[in-house]
């Protein structure tokens, strides 16, 4: 409003000097200013009062590449506003404030990388014609959390993944010894060298022993960020680790291990505990760190699914895993590649290449 009230101000000072000076010819000029400036000011004001840009709260979570509903209100002042002009960050453009703008705007944005975005206020400017008045209006921030991208696994890799608890069963079939994790109830069927006696003697009741081995069948998806060539490599590599967890957990269930996590994180096929991983796998940086190694002594499959692409780490190695796969970008990789999924390529290891990493 500062123009506004300095050409009130001078178009008074000039009628002021009108009368001193008994100069008639200077009463037009100020008295025009005074009218410009004071009704540029009350215009603006009326047209501020009850005016305002509200945004309305879209989801708190939205995957990359998904639609982000933004939803904008612009109620009215007392009178229409003489124009101005509303700037939104997200759509990163100035929408003309005109008689005929929308009240209510909507618009599907989309984001292409994953992690935290703090939304600046949307800004709402109303001014005169001639700008000497001028009023802003601002939204409340926002905060959205955008998922890295679950993309689907083609055929090619779907019939790779299937055959993985086949292997790793084979694998504990033929373990010369199983360590003792558990008793559970008996099941029917149940091999007669599984019962443990000793608790069936003392309680009568059929208790079968559980091996650690029953509960490692699972495929392990290992998520390590160190290292990566540039910050799309690292969100590959996120994208894939989230693609292979959905698909595996889909088929049977698995594991993921995140970096600071003591123990992995079983997902069933409901993926009823997904949504707080598929949360901390979009804040995932690499200064968080390599994923604990010792935690992969399993016999099912290992997916290490690394942002850098270098040799094989040597975490891998030291996993009794059935097969072992690493994952990273695809670009510059060599040898064979299983499958490919969300831009990284799916290379199976073979035990002189986990020996050689260790």
């Amino acid at each position: 409003m500062t123009r506004a009230l300095g050409a009130a101000l001078l178009g008074a000072l000039i009628a002021i000097a009108a009368a001193a000076f008994d100069s008639p010819s200077l009463y037009v000029p100020g008295l025009g200013l005074f009218l410009l400036g004071a009704g540029a000011w009350a215009w603006v004001a009326l047209a501020t009062q009850g005016a305002g840009v509200t945004r309305e709260p879209g989801p708190a979570l939205v995957e990359e590449d998904e639609p982000y509903p933004l939803r904008l209100s612009l109620p009215r002042g007392l009178v229409r506003a003489p124009g101005g002009e509303l700037f939104e960050p997200v759509l990163d453009r100035v929408i003309p404030l005109r008689a005929r703008t929308r009240r209510r705007i909507r618009v599907d944005v989309k984001f292409a990388r994953r992690g935290r975005r703090y939304l600046q206020p949307a800004r709402l400017t109303i001014t005169d014609p001639l700008g000497l008045a001028r009023s802003e209006l601002e939204s409340e921030p926002a905060e959205v959390l955008v998922l890295p991208r679950v993309e689907p696994v083609a055929a090619s890799a779907a019939g790779a993944t299937d055959s993985l608890a086949g292997e790793a069963a084979r694998m504990v079939a033929h373990a010369a010894e199983l360590e003792l994790d558990a008793l559970r109830p008996y099941r029917p069927g149940t091999s007669a060298s599984r019962i443990h006696w000793p608790t069936v003697a003392r309680t009568g009741e059929m208790i079968e022993r559980k091996l650690i081995a029953d509960v490692d069948l699972r495929p392990l998806v290992v998520v390590d960020p160190r290292r990566p060539q540039s910050p799309e490599a690292l969100d590959m590599a996120v994208r894939a680790a989230a693609s292979l967890t959905v698909h595996l957990a889909q088929t049977g269930g698995c594991s993921l291990l995140l970096p600071g996590d003591r123990r992995a994180a079983e997902i069933e096929p409901d993926l009823r505990v997904w949504p707080p991983l598929h949360a901390r796998l979009a804040l995932l940086e690499p200064e968080d760190g390599p994923p604990l190694a010792a935690r992969v002594e399993r016999a099912g499959a290992v997916f290490w699914v690394a942002a850098s692409s270098t040799a094989p780490p040597a975490g891998i190695a030291r996993a009794a895993a059935a097969v072992r796969y690493l994952v990273t970008p695809a670009e510059g990789v060599e040898g064979r590649v299983e499958f490919t999924v969300a831009g990284c390529a799916v290379r199976r290891l073979d035990r002189r290449a986990n020996r050689s990493a260790a």
